[in-house]
């Protein structure tokens, strides 16, 4: 599993000999492009390696390892080391963390996001469930609430949501059919093609994917604050890798940790910056749904929290006690 090289220098001039250096290096499988989204883990890279002397490097690919939503398979099979990937492209098999995915948790800022991802990722219930896949949980990738950019009329109210396809998944998107959008599941590079082509009237989001994907070129409107809820996007490490790693080595990967994160979130900042400018110079409409309105969706919407705690206890599964950790946790930030 472990990817090492050992370089000897012998002094000759003394004839001592120096013990060899341990050099690590991981391969971690990410997809589309360097982004906010993935500032993290380009930080954690740089971090190890400047706290290692250069003796363990991670190595991050952008695709050119596996497609993202087979990247929990890699992590088990042991053909990478590190991955990310978000928990509703393959719910059955991460179920604890789809906890994170749920609509109107409550979630104010990206702090508090971070701060109730780890405490699920730290649960016993959460570390069996990747543990099936040899796979450790190190760190969120913390989103926003995600709101809709689209094309064609504007819907001014929930009821000119009905019947419309809007790209949502996970959560999200069993939130938005409860008041009768129908929400179609496609891969993020797929969308703008198919709001192009009118096969979508819109898609679900954080900013820096509308930005990353031009979703925002193509759109029109923009729902500013229906705020239906996010996707969780843990980054694993496979955890044979992780025991294997020396001491030293893997005190340096997870102690960078709190410093990536704190990276992303200012790096993540100027991308909703940059978001925001570019639906000004776009001209797209900015939509203000009423108080009535979003607390209408969020009533709507309870029925999709009740399934999913009866769904995770009918699998033998905390899931009350999930939702609570997650309640909890909110509360004290």
């Amino acid at each position: 599993m472990k990817k090492w090289m050992i370089s000897t220098v012998a002094v000759l001039l003394t004839g001592s000999f120096v013990a060899p250096a341990l050099a690590e290096s991981w391969d971690v499988s990410l997809w589309g492009k360097r982004r906010a989204f993935t500032e993290h883990v380009e930080r954690l890279a740089e971090l190890v390696s400047e706290k290692t002397n250069g003796e363990f490097t991670l190595n991050l690919s952008y695709g050119g390892l596996s497609k993202n939503k087979e990247n929990l398979d890699g992590i088990e099979a042991g053909a990478f080391e590190m991955a990310q990937f978000c928990a509703g492209y393959h719910r059955d098999k991460n179920p604890t963390i789809t906890v994170m995915e749920l609509p109107f948790l409550g979630v104010d800022n990206l702090e508090a996001e971070i701060a109730a991802s780890m405490a699920v990722y730290n649960h016993p219930a959460a570390k069996q469930d990747l543990g099936r896949w040899n796979a450790t949980l190190l760190m969120p990738s913390p989103l926003p609430q995600y709101n809709i950019a689209g094309k064609g009329k504007a819907p001014t109210s929930l009821a000119d949501l009905k019947g419309i396809n809007i790209r949502a998944t996970g959560g999200i998107g069993n939130a938005l059919a409860k008041v009768g959008i129908n929400p179609v599941s496609l891969g993020a590079g797929e969308v703008y093609g198919a709001m192009e082509s009118g096969a979508i009237s819109g898609a679900a989001f954080a900013p820096h994917a509308h930005l990353s994907y031009k979703v925002v070129d193509e759109a029109e409107w923009w729902t500013s604050n229906l705020n239906p809820g996010s996707v969780n996007c843990p980054v694993v490490v496979n955890s044979e890798a992780l025991a294997d790693l020396s001491d030293a080595h893997r005190d340096a990967l997870l102690g960078s940790v709190d410093e990536s994160l704190e990276w992303y979130l200012d790096k993540y900042q100027v991308s909703v910056e940059k978001f925001n400018d570019k639906v000004a110079e776009n001209n797209v409409r900015v939509l203000t749904f009423s108080d009535a309105d979003v607390a209408a969706l969020k009533a709507t919407a309870q029925p999709v929290l009740d399934e999913w705690i009866a769904d995770m206890n009918s699998r033998g599964l905390p899931g009350q006690e999930l939702y609570d950790l997650v309640q909890s946790t909110l509360a004290a930030q």
